[in-house]
């Protein structure tokens, strides 16, 4: 069992070692913390964390530095989240204020958290399995060219490049579209690709320029919709990783992997386990089954039209955990805002 103090003692070792890179001992916490105990009490308490597993010596160091577990507790008894400057929220606002598709948003969103945090900065796209597309448009560019754009009811904007030969006047054109719409507006997305999957399956036995042009169209169309039912991440930052090599026991290269591959992360991401609040991390040791055993991940979620994601940071177990807590919170319910606010003016 840990006191009150141990945990106010552990705090305190964790916040030394985050600030300064170095062991913490009893001498320091002395004088860096207003205790009101003497040194030696605070070497007992040090003592206790020892045997409970929370703090560990680094080689011959008389200093002690937290371990994953100590981490967790810390984590897990956080009493409040250090609250941003309003630089920090200006920032924010910054970077996500203005006009843009879904794929823009995103973009901004992991620009703005890695400036805040200096950690690799990750945000999962909503699960767009269930939404609805609310709308199809067809716009000829010339040379047999023709660009789909699909919208769906999430906000999300795709556009694709379809070579459909011939150039089409305006009925025409409203024909194809109207073709291409029947199978997808206002169907989800899952009921959509399947429709779509039928339409190429039928043969077409009396082709003509605007069947061959609806069928290359729908074909460009599937090609999308699979790319609606992948989950995805955008990530930044991964530099960052560099910057803070030598807090890595080993090599950074198991995360350069996991950002280049998507997968694990994707994975990792989505069985985190969010407190009330929609935050949660993931630290050090219970990241093995991932091959991230030195990292820790923070997130906080978001939503948009009832689906929701993640946006979180990933770095060291060496982080500023309640500064970055704080970080993915507010991006997450500025991000929800403003998702929720493009929506309504739609």
């Amino acid at each position: 069992m840990v006191t009150d103090r141990g945990l106010q003692v552990l705090r305190a070792i964790v916040q030394d070692f985050v600030d300064t890179r170095e062991p913490v001992g009893s001498k320091a916490i002395v004088e860096r913390h207003a205790f009101g105990v003497s040194a030696a009490t605070i070497r007992n308490d040090m003592a206790l964390l020892e045997d409970e597993e929370l703090i560990a010596a680094p080689h011959t160091s008389s200093g002690r530095v937290p371990t994953d577990k100590g981490y967790r507790v810390f984590v897990d008894h956080l009493a409040e989240l250090r609250p941003l400057s309003p630089a920090q929220r200006t920032a924010i606002s910054t970077f996500l204020d203005g006009p843009g598709d879904l794929d823009d948003v995103l973009v901004r969103t992991v620009r703005a958290l890695t400036q805040l945090t200096g950690q690799v900065a990750i945000v999962q796209y909503p699960s767009f399995a269930r939404a609805t597309v609310s709308h199809v448009e067809l716009v000829q560019l010339g040379g047999g060219r023709m660009l789909v754009i699909l919208v769906t009811d999430t906000g999300r904007v795709s556009q694709r490049l379809a070579l459909v030969r011939n150039e089409f006047d305006d009925d025409d054109l409203a024909r194809v579209r109207s073709t291409v719409a029947s199978l997808l507006v206002g169907k989800p997305v899952r009921e959509g690709a399947q429709r779509v999957e039928e339409r190429l399956a039928e043969p077409d036995a009396s082709p003509t320029p605007l069947s061959i042009a609806a069928t290359a169209i729908v074909r460009v169309v599937a090609e999308e919709l699979e790319e609606f039912r992948n989950d995805r991440l955008v990530m930044a930052g991964a530099a960052n990783l560099a910057r803070s090599e030598s807090d890595f026991r080993g090599s950074i290269y198991p995360l350069l992997e996991a950002i280049e591959e998507q997968v694990t992360l994707m994975k990792l991401m989505s069985e985190m386990v969010a407190d009330d609040h929609g935050l949660a991390a993931s630290i050090g040791r219970e990241n093995e089954q991932f091959g991230l055993g030195e990292a820790s991940v923070v997130a906080s979620e978001y939503d948009t039209t009832g689906a929701r994601a993640r946006v979180g940071v990933m770095g060291p177990t060496r982080m500023d955990y309640p500064t970055n807590f704080a970080a993915v919170r507010a991006v997450a319910r500025y991000l929800t805002r403003m998702l929720d606010d493009d929506e309504s003016a739609r």
